[in-house]
Parts: C-alpha cells; sequence; structure tokens
C-alpha cells in the first residue's frame, strides 16, 4: 500500500462507517478520557487519548509490520489534530 492508499483509507475510515457504528469521535475521545482519568487518577484529554492510540498502534508495529496500523495512526492523528484541548 502506497502513502495515499494508506492516507485514503485513513479518511474513508474515520468518516465512513465507523463514524456511524460508534458515533463521533469527539464524544468518544471525552468518554474515555473520562474512564481513562478515573482509572489512572489523573485528568487525560482527548487529544491525550489520541495520543495513546497512537502510541498503542506503534507498539504493535514493533512486533512486525501491519498495514492496518499505519492507517489507524493516521486515523488517529487527523482526528486528536481536530482535538480543542
Amino acid at each position: 500500500m502506497n502513502r495515499r492508499e494508506i492516507l485514503g483509507k485513513a479518511q474513508t475510515i474515520i468518516d465512513g462507517d465507523r463514524q456511524k457504528d460508534y458515533g463521533d469521535w469527539s464524544d468518544n475521545a471525552e468518554d474515555i478520557a473520562s474512564m481513562w482519568t478515573v482509572i489512572l487518577g489523573s485528568n487525560v484529554s482527548a487529544r491525550q487519548v489520541a495520543l495513546c492510540m497512537i502510541a498503542l498502534k506503534m507498539v504493535r508495529l514493533k512486533r512486525g509490520p501491519h498495514e492496518d496500523s499505519f492507517v489507524d495512526i493516521c486515523g488517529y492523528a487527523a482526528l486528536g489534530g481536530e482535538s480543542d484541548d
């Protein structure tokens, strides 16, 4: 998969069925941040949720090349870039 395909697939995912199935990213990120805040005992922002999800994908890539992880990193980066916090 080349860079345009990776970016295109990421855009399709974040703008397509995933949003329809799971709802708006900003709402989900806030909900995840609230849960992680309770679990970790430290305030977590929506932007930090995106960064942590990117980190998760990076750790998975350490184990071997998985195109979907690169796609997901692009998606989380785009969504995290929209965060207001």
